[in-house]
């Protein structure tokens, strides 16, 4: 029994017993007990698997759909029958090695409850032969279809697919399944927002656009009443938007812009039910407690704004994230301070749901027409992609036999106990859609001003604009604002009443909207609407987003306004980032401007500008560095797909995700002390260029990819040698017998290095 221990990872136990530690050998002995306890895994039918599941007191969990009606649904989405779309990545993971993964056998599936009893009964195949699909978005006669690395546009007719279109052959640029964009949410501004991405769309006629906007998150997108979007990653709880999703982009030179990709809930301590050492570092101090249960979020996705209005007022505006190495759902807390968004776990020391059954594996979570919030269960053994997979992983999937079955799925809902809602079915009669923005649910304002815009019914403009004087209900307000903008009806008086109601959330909500009607015959008449908005602390960080709305005609104008700004709050972080977002290739003078009028190098935007000339000039650097592509092609290759997704194309680190490798001398130091990084992986905290990195400013643990059979050791000497050499790094080339001593130096090993034992 003590060998079979030793060999799940947990080598520390003999050394206890040998060391004569009573304390140790009995915390040890019910580790063992533990692991005893959850050595099956059992195969859990649906409804067996919701009697393992405990949820808040008050609610009950209802099973809405499982296999074989649905197989590894990923995502989904309600169209206005009620109906679910779902997505079926079924061939993601079949084994710890990822064979197959590139089989076409993919789906998009309807799912349709047609005696109304809650569950449903109808499968119909939508779309089949896809390879690893991801996403999906409803959009006017049609969906939306991420299938990486292409984003295409379906046309429906009679529930059959049509014409294709391709929006986007780059939707995705290297990554792999677990760090590859998603969401594809549809948003109150009528565009298009992902995870993973800095890019949105919109459909506009008979064409797509595309624009640049904020990185933001890893896997699952979601709003809040007032457009502002939330996300995650995998080792973070809530990061968010203070601002409108659409303002703030405009410099890409600017890597992190405040009041967006913020932290809004940075506590990530879970607590599963039950043992969970089925987790990729499950083996490591720290990532287990004492009843082997995971202490901090490593799946975190799926974020839900619910805004369903069935659980009661408790639970409006909370944010609930999955987490499916935990088998939980977690409940958040948030509140607004001023513009600033900050939250709060809702618990300690329990969960809003969490299972027993480790095959429990929420990864994606949604409001529903009958007000319901929804749950999507993989509900399989393996969860961790293969790129990451360690050995004590692949162990841990092998004693328990956690591979199968691969045909399993579930789709859940949670109402109050003992309710049968109803769903709200969205008919398409302009009169009826319109009354329905002022619906509690925010499911069914967003479907009904989908769908008016879908339909073009422009027949509704003058009752919407009579319908923003209307101060009874902020929310149907804001959707009349957005169902205007996106009939293209919008005009500037209708801003001007928002801009004058007393409520700021109006207010902010009208400065928003600006762009749609900017333009050079009206521009002066709202800035001398801004000029008086610019001393209200609260709305000056919005009318410095607003400044490169402007048409170029008023650039002097514009620039008398932004005078001000910087004048009044050169120490404000969010007006300073602002302000650099509109000078996109004019960095130099405004520094030169700023210094003329106050050399102090400490003011905060001294400071940023600073920071984004630094990063300009890195970037130049990194676009020289074609002719390392052609000297190590492998290496460069391995970087974008496995490097790239969490350190960034230049090398500079990502908010939130890991440090950078420029400038680096973890990098460019020890050869074999980078090496063993890459084979077994490092746990923070790690100093790059003076600065410490620790989570949960970026995620605590970087994976190892030392036992993933994809890399041979001379491809990862080559990626080694690529970062080695990239950006403004300068060192020795990394050989495969480089990397062969480094795997016979620590031959047996699993456990990640830290910065101390390296050193």
């Amino acid at each position: 029994m003590r060998c079979r221990f030793y060999l799940l990872g947990i080598g520390f136990w003999l050394a206890a017993c040998n060391n004569g530690d009573s304390t140790k050998s009995s915390k040890a002995s019910d580790s063992l007990a533990i692991r005893e306890k959850y050595a099956v895994s059992s195969v859990l039918d649906a409804k067996t698997a919701i009697s393992h599941m405990e949820v808040e007191k008050g609610l009950e969990v209802q099973l809405v759909a499982a296999e074989p009606l649905v197989t590894v649904p990923v995502a989904m989405t309600f169209d206005e029958k009620g109906r679910m779309w779902v997505v079926e990545m079924t061939g993601y993971m079949p084994d710890t090695v990822g064979t197959g993964e590139d089989v076409p056998n993919g789906k998009i599936v309807i799912l349709e409850d047609t005696d109304h009893d809650g569950v449903a009964d109808k499968r119909e195949v939508f779309l089949d032969s896809l390879v690893l699909p991801r996403a999906i978005c409803l959009v006017e006669n049609g969906i939306l279809i991420a299938e990486p690395p292409k984003l295409w546009f379906v046309q429906i007719n009679n529930d059959k697919p049509g014409k294709r279109t391709l929006v986007d052959d780059k939707y995705t640029e290297g990554g792999n399944v677990e760090h590859q964009p998603n969401g594809l949410l549809r948003a109150m501004d009528n565009w298009i927002y992902n995870a993973k991405s800095d890019k949105r769309y919109r459909k506009v006629g008979d064409k797509w656009l595309k624009e640049d906007t904020h990185f933001r998150g890893q896997w699952g997108i979601t709003q809040d009443n007032y457009g502002r979007l939330f996300y995650n990653n995998n080792s973070e709880n809530v990061l968010g938007d203070y601002f409108p999703a659409g303002l703030g982009a405009h410099n890409q030179q600017q890597k992190n812009v405040s009041g967006y990709d913020e932290k809004i809930v940075p506590d990530t301590r879970v607590y599963p039910s039950r043992a969970t050492t089925g987790v990729n570092r499950g083996y490591m101090k720290g990532v287990l407690d004492d009843s082997l249960r995971l202490r901090n979020m490593t799946a975190a996705c799926g974020p839900l704004v619910y805004r369903g209005g069935l659980l009661g007022k408790a639970y409006d505006n909370n944010v609930f994230v999955a987490e499916p190495s935990g088998n939980l759902i977690k409940r958040n807390f948030i509140k607004d301070s001023g513009y600033i968004v900050k939250g709060q776990q809702a618990y300690a020391g329990h969960e809003f749901l969490a299972s027993t059954d480790e095959r429990f594996r929420p990864v994606s979570l949604y409001d529903g027409p009958d007000g319901a919030l929804y749950i999507v269960d993989m509900y399989r053994g393996i969860i961790q992609h293969k790129t990451y997979l360690t050995p004590y992983l692949k162990k841990e999937i092998k004693s328990r036999q956690l591979t199968n079955p691969l045909n399993c799925g579930r789709i859940y809902r949670i109402v109050p106990v003992g309710k049968k809602p109803v769903p709200v079915m969205v008919e398409n009669e302009p009169g009826k859609l319109l009354a329905l923005l002022d619906h509690p649910n925010g499911w069914v304002r967003d479907k009904a001003q989908q769908m008016i815009i879908d339909h073009h019914y422009t027949s509704l403009a003058p009752a919407l604009k009579e319908r923003l004087h209307r101060k009874d209900s902020l929310n149907g307000q804001i959707h009349a604002l957005w169902t205007l903008e996106g009939l293209g009806a919008l005009q500037l008086a209708d801003i001007m009443v928002m801009l004058h109601q007393p409520n700021p959330y109006a207010q902010v909500q009208g400065l928003a909207a600006l762009p749609a009607v900017l333009n050079a015959a009206n521009g002066k008449e709202v800035l001398q609407e801004l000029a008086g908005m610019e001393k209200n602390v609260f709305l000056a960080p919005y009318v410095a987003l607003l400044l490169p709305a402007f048409p170029p005609q008023l650039q002097k104008e514009v620039d008398m306004l932004q005078t001000q700004l910087v004048e009044q709050y050169a120490n404000d972080p969010y007006v300073a980032d602002a302000i650099i977002s509109r000078m996109a290739g004019k960095e130099t003078a405004l520094l030169q401007q700023l210094t003329a009028w106050n050399p102090d190098s400490t003011l905060v935007l001294h400071k940023h500008l600073k920071k984004v000339l630094k990063d300009i000039e890195n970037r130049k650097k990194a676009s020289m560095n074609e002719s390392l592509q052609k000297t190590y092609p492998r290496g460069a290759l391995l970087f974008k797909t496995v490097c790239q997704t969490c350190h960034g194309a230049d090398g500079d680190g990502i908010q939130s995700l890991a440090p950078p490798l420029n400038q680096s001398e973890i990098v460019t130091g020890d050869k074999h002390r980078l090496a063993s990084i890459v084979l077994f992986g490092l746990t923070g905290p790690v100093n790059v260029a003076g600065k410490q990195y620790k989570a949960p400013e970026i995620s605590g643990d970087m994976p190892g990819i030392g036992s993933n059979d994809e890399f041979s050791d001379k491809d990862i000497a080559e990626v080694l040698s690529f970062i080695r050499s990239a950006w403004s790094n300068h060192a020795d080339k990394v050989t495969e017998k480089d990397i062969q001593d480094v795997r016979k130096q620590y031959k047996g090993r699993q456990k990640s290095f830290t910065i101390e034992e390296l050193k």
